[in-house]
């Protein structure tokens, strides 16, 4: 094979060394913030400040243990729009990016029934009405001059071939995240759901969104501020993320190899796992 040839085919192996080797890098959001105060719990629990205080710890134990580049969208109680929670996270160029919520109920009676964990990542539908209703709360800080794109517009961006690949490892990250939190917490599962949330849309890396309880339940409300069920759910996080960074660096890590020679110019495939 001629040298310039295999030019190419070295450049691409050093960039995958590269990624596969490099400290992973994190954007976590943590929701709401300054007029912003998210949902209300008993006494004086409110969203804001329990998601706040989740990402301070889940950053620590992230750059512990990962010796991770960890950054936060927020570091105190301010009010960020969505937009620049967005523009912030992609200046960072992060691996992955978690939005850290909590939920709630409009009524007495939903409040003492809704309880449980879910977990999100962008699609152009809801997978459900509940799903919905979550991300129309939750979007609406996003204001009438900032309004989620129609489906269409949505299913534009998702079908994009530079966004189809974070777009399906959101997924997996998900599912990583979501059976680790079941797992620790014992919380009820509300599964792994989709719908379009607006801090979601413009995020250029897998990016999930966790509504870690329902601060509004009278028994689960109280236990997100506590800080031993806090470690809990940032231990989980944790072990969700290290899951899914190991599956992406095996996939990145597989070499490639030459399948065909045209004018000089090799076309590489992926090698078999």
């Amino acid at each position: 094979m001629k040298l310039r040839t295999l030019v190419p085919l070295v450049l691409l192996l050093v960039a995958t060394s590269a990624r596969a080797e490099r400290s992973a890098r994190i954007v976590i959001d943590a929701g709401h913030g300054g007029s912003q105060e998210g949902a209300k719990g008993s006494g004086t629990l409110i969203e804001k400040e329990v998601v706040l205080q989740i990402a301070k710890k889940l950053r620590e134990r992230l750059e512990t243990e990962m010796g991770a580049q960890v950054f936060l969208t927020r570091e105190k109680d301010g009010t960020l729009p969505l937009p620049q929670r967005v523009d912030f996270a992609n200046s960072k160029r992060p691996d992955l990016f978690i939005s850290i919520h909590a939920n709630s109920m409009p009524t007495k009676k939903m409040r003492e029934r809704a309880e449980g964990i879910e977990t999100y990542f962008l699609s152009a539908t809801a997978s459900g009405a509940s799903a919905r209703a979550t991300a129309d709360r939750e979007n609406a800080e996003a204001g009438a001059s900032h309004t989620v794109q129609s489906d269409s517009t949505l299913s534009f961006i998702l079908n994009d071939l530079a966004r189809m690949e974070a777009h399906v490892d959101s997924s997996r990250l998900a599912y990583s995240i979501h059976q680790q939190l079941i797992s620790a917490t014992g919380a009820s599962d509300r599964g792994v759901q989709q719908a379009p949330f607006f801090v979601l849309m413009g995020v250029e890396s897998p990016a999930v969104l966790i509504e870690v309880g329902y601060i509004s339940h009278p028994q689960e409300g109280p236990q997100l501020g506590k800080a031993e069920y806090q470690e809990k759910l940032i231990s989980a996080i944790a072990q969700g993320v290290k899951g899914f960074l190991g599956e992406v660096r095996k996939r990145d890590a597989r070499p490639e190899v030459p399948v065909t020679v045209e004018g000089g110019s090799a076309v590489a495939a992926p090698a078999s796992p």
